[in-house]
């Protein structure tokens, strides 16, 4: 998938070269606490988790209750997975644990 061109500019450019300086869980908590107020930081881990379950198969009323995220939300999150530009399956693979043989099962 392409990178919306809506979304490209220096401003942006520059905050993501910021984080991918990043080094540490540690340094990401204390960057995007001075970046971002807490609702907003739980919104993003938020929608990163029902992506996750999402793609387990899990059914929206579990989301739900499992996150707090509204339905408004969770549809959001499933439009992106199917028609976004697949950045939450890309992060999401790579956060997968792999097996000693190098499979994913």
């Amino acid at each position: 998938m392409s990178v919306n061109q809506r979304l490209v500019n220096p401003l942006t450019d520059q905050l993501f070269e910021a984080i991918l300086h990043l080094k540490s869980r540690e340094e990401c908590y204390e960057f995007f606490e001075d970046l971002c107020t807490i609702n907003e930081l739980r919104d993003m881990s938020q929608r990163l988790e029902v992506a996750r379950m999402l793609r387990n198969g899990e059914k929206y009323d579990k989301i739900e209750g499992t996150t707090g995220a509204s339905t408004a939300t969770i549809s959001r999150v499933k439009r992106c997975l199917k028609f976004g530009a697949d950045g939450y399956t890309k992060v999401l693979d790579r956060m997968e644990p792999k097996h000693e043989d190098g499979s994913d099962e």
